[in-house]
């Protein structure tokens, strides 16, 4: 039995005013703005509902944004996090994807402005997630290099391979320090695996690919703000991973902020001056989302404030989820984390309230199931904080290890990790060290 809107080989139309063209259909519409975790798990639990999904990002596909750091570092091939949204609701005959980015929305009249043309909504999603945050320092926006999405994660691996190419050519000291020598600036989990990745990259890559210098000249510093890192988790993890990356060499700066970088040298609010021509900038996220939106529906770090049913405050029919949207209350005075259990509960249960709502039921609230925290600090080092267990070492980077394959989208992804750090562990080699293009830092052109 055919229904109209489930059809995906219906006629597709334009209709009051739309002018991106949609699957004729006289069912609900809601229109989800990015597929992260959040966006994803949304459009995964009402893939078999009665109503309408499209689904709006800037990029045709969803990234496993974990992994950035090793893709930065050579660890994995840029395709085995990336899995194309076209084949990830192949099967779901109600799910519409339109790749676009969204510029504006109007909540008076339901209307989604996209850089590819406008379309109408019942129901409108806002999943877009964050986007990295220099606090308003230009240089350091300009001269740095951030880890949000897949982009970040190669202009890393480019710019530091060609560094690292310079510096075997130079015969400056100081030049070849400043080439090796690599900054990462914020102490979460992002910043300390990356670290991590770094020192191991270090010690095992650099004496067979540059024989042509010590691999001691090759520095890795990680500066953090606050007196311990990963403050997220328990004192036991933070204590531990200061401990691992102290093992292996990591210069941990701690009660440190960075305040300006020209690209050349790190400018610290004590004063202190480091050489280097590499800084990946991990110090804080804040929240993205399209103009349209009233300044009142906003609390700190940009992010979207929501009622416990997720629906954004002083809108009607407008909803937020994931790292975007903040649930504030004397538990959650600051929202939920910005991590990706969250997201993927709010999208779950944002699916059963859309329906209810639709059908006007009782809304649901969120209520937060914290299933854990892990980091990985290189290769058989990791800290999980899994309720009143709290774990560190190898068993810990085993779990890491389990947990982030098995949430990898698609088998052949899965496979391709599992292959590479099979490799890994037994050789302690990465995949091919090869620069594609040369990094060209386009913040900097436009100056």
């Amino acid at each position: 039995m055919t229904k109209k809107g489930f059809d995906k080989d219906v006629n597709t139309t334009c209709k009051n005013g739309e002018q991106i063209c949609l699957n004729d259909s006289n069912l609900p519409r809601i229109v989800v703005i990015g597929g992260g975790f959040a966006g994803l798990s949304l459009v995964r639990y009402l893939r078999k509902e009665k109503v309408q999904v499209v689904l709006i990002d800037r990029n045709n596909f969803n990234q496993f944004q974990p992994l950035l750091y090793q893709v930065a570092t050579s660890g994995l091939e840029p395709d085995s996090i990336v899995f194309p949204f076209r084949k990830q609701i192949a099967s779901s005959r109600n799910i519409i994807f339109r790749m676009a980015k969204v510029e504006m929305i109007n909540p008076k009249i339901k209307t989604v402005q996209t850089d590819n043309g406008s379309l109408n909504y019942d129901y409108l999603v806002i999943a877009t997630g964050t986007t990295t945050n220099y606090f308003g320092n230009k240089n350091i926006e300009t001269h740095s290099l951030g880890l949000k999405d897949i982009r970040d994660s190669l202009n890393i691996r480019h710019k530091m391979l060609q560094n690292l190419e310079r510096a075997a050519i130079t015969c400056d000291a100081k030049e070849k320090d400043a080439l090796t020598n690599f900054v990462i600036v914020g102490g979460g989990p992002a910043g300390v695996e990356m670290a991590g990745a770094l020192a191991e990259f270090r010690k095992y890559i650099l004496p067979k690919d540059y024989p042509e210098y010590p691999s001691s000249v090759m520095k890795v510093y990680l500066i953090e703000g606050s007196d311990k890192l990963i403050s997220s988790m328990s004192k036991k993890a933070s204590s531990k991973t200061l401990k691992y990356l102290e093992e292996m060499n990591v210069d941990v700066i701690l009660n440190e902020i960075v305040i300006d970088y020209d690209g050349n040298t790190v400018i610290t609010k004590s004063g202190r001056k480091i050489l280097a021509k590499n800084l990946v900038w991990t110090a804080g996220v804040k929240g993205q989302f399209p103009e349209g939106i009233n300044d009142n529906s906003t609390v700190g770090g940009n992010r979207l404030k929501t009622n416990q049913f997720l629906e954004v405050e002083g809108l009607e029919d407008v909803f937020a989820i994931g790292d975007i949207a903040a649930i504030i209350s004397d538990e959650t005075p600051k929202g939920h984390p910005q991590v990706a259990q969250p997201a993927i509960q709010q999208g779950k249960l944002l699916a059963k309230n859309l329906i209810n709502k639709i059908n006007k039921k009782t809304l649901l609230p969120f209520q937060y199931k914290d299933k854990g925290s892990l980091a990985t600090i290189g290769k058989k080092r990791a800290v999980a904080d899994i309720g009143r267990y709290k774990l560190a070492g190898y068993f810990a980077w085993l779990l890491w290890s389990f947990v982030h394959i098995f949430s990898i989208i698609g088998f052949r992804n899965r496979l391709l990790v599992g292959i590479n750090w099979t490799i890994s562990y037994f050789s302690y080699e990465k995949s091919n060290r090869i620069i594609i293009r040369k990094y060209n830092n386009d913040k900097e052109d436009t100056e």
